[in-house]
């Protein structure tokens, strides 16, 4: 009798073994397609801020600000005559 009662328990705990195995490697491919999901976002997001950052440059460029000055401000660089130096 105390045969057939450790075969049952040992067979019953290879079944739990195999199941957690099974669980196991399901979780496993998920957080393998979580992540490469995650890292393609994060290539996604690297490239879009490097566009940023090109783009940032080309608008905060010298010319282009003394171009929206000129044309969107009126502005312009004052003559000789309107230059007014303050001394203390």
């Amino acid at each position: 009798m105390t045969w057939r009662l450790l075969v049952t328990v040992l067979a019953l705990a290879n079944v739990v073994t195999a199941l957690a195995v099974v669980h196991a490697r399901h979780q496993h491919r998920q957080l393998f397609v979580q992540a490469t999901r995650l890292e393609k976002a994060r290539d996604e997001l690297n490239i879009e801020f490097g566009r940023l950052q090109l783009e940032q440059a080309t608008w905060a460029e010298s010319n282009r600000i003394d171009q929206v000055a000129r044309d969107r401000l009126g502005m312009k660089f004052p003559e000789g005559a309107e230059t007014v130096v303050i001394r203390p």
